[in-house]
């Protein structure tokens, strides 16, 4: 496996012919913890009369997605969406930022060349490279991750046009002509490509730019200052769009009206 100095490599193992990268299982279950005590904190002291500022900011982040169901579809029919919207940009929104405010790495004892853990052997360096493993990172950094989430809105939307919307939803991949069918195929099957590969794209871009401006020393530190701030902004950014065009795509597929 060859790699330059500025990179590090994925604490990845073969369980039963699947290489499971540990750091994205670990971050996937940091971002999943981080969003539910977020969501406890908001709710725990509820008030009509008084209420606190973390309640008030899940109230701004829930009419928010109200209105993102809005300008997606007929709010009235895909409010039931309300809790997979919320669920959404919070947890894609944190994840995101996870890899933003520092890096865990480790390096086997002596300067070795590769190590193991519960008896499963990590990837070596390069001959003449000591082996370093990068365990904290954003989830969303990992193709795997953001594609397994894209799949899993996709078939959702796929399962509610069939489930209440069963003639439009059928009808669509023949429209405007019959012989529109395979290029309709083809827009269906590119949306959780282009829906992951997006989210991915944007955050692996934004760490490795962070790797490179590290790699400047004490001099790159006002680029750094700029580009954390910056990559907030995509962060946020990128959690509107996916929780938008998951917003969309079922909309399109289960909720059409009659013309």
């Amino acid at each position: 496996m060859k790699r330059t100095s500025m990179e590090h490599l994925a604490p990845i193992i073969d369980l039963g012919g699947f290489r499971l990268d540990l750091a994205a299982l670990l971050m996937i279950v940091i971002s999943s913890v981080v969003v539910f005590i977020l969501a406890r904190v908001c709710v725990s002291k509820l008030s009509v009369d008084n209420p606190g500022k973390m309640q008030n900011f899940l109230e701004w982040v829930v009419e928010f997605v109200q209105s993102i169901i809005g300008m997606a579809t007929d709010y009235k029919r895909g409010k039931v969406y309300l809790g997979l919207g919320l669920t959404l940009i919070m947890y894609i929104f944190v994840s995101n930022m996870l890899g933003l405010p520092f890096g865990i790495v480790t390096e086997p004892a002596h300067g070795a060349h590769s190590a193991s853990i519960f008896g499963f052997d990590l990837p070596s360096a390069a001959e003449g490279e000591h082996a370093a493993y990068s365990w904290w990172k954003s989830p969303t950094a990992d193709a795997a991750m953001t594609m397994a989430l894209s799949l899993a809105v996709i078939v959702l939307s796929h399962i509610q046009g069939l489930r209440h919307n069963r003639k439009h939803y059928l009808k669509h991949y023949f429209e405007p002509w019959p012989f529109f069918f395979p290029i309709n195929l083809i827009e269906t099957i590119a949306k959780p490509l282009t829906l992951g590969l997006r989210l991915y794209g944007n955050i692996y871009a934004g760490e490795v730019m962070i790797g490179v401006i590290l790699g400047m020393g004490w001099v790159g530190i006002p680029a750094l200052l700029v580009w954390q701030g910056f990559s907030i902004f995509v962060g946020a950014i990128q959690a509107f769009v996916f929780t938008m065009l998951t917003m969309v795509y079922i909309g399109q597929a289960s909720i059409h009206e009659d013309h």
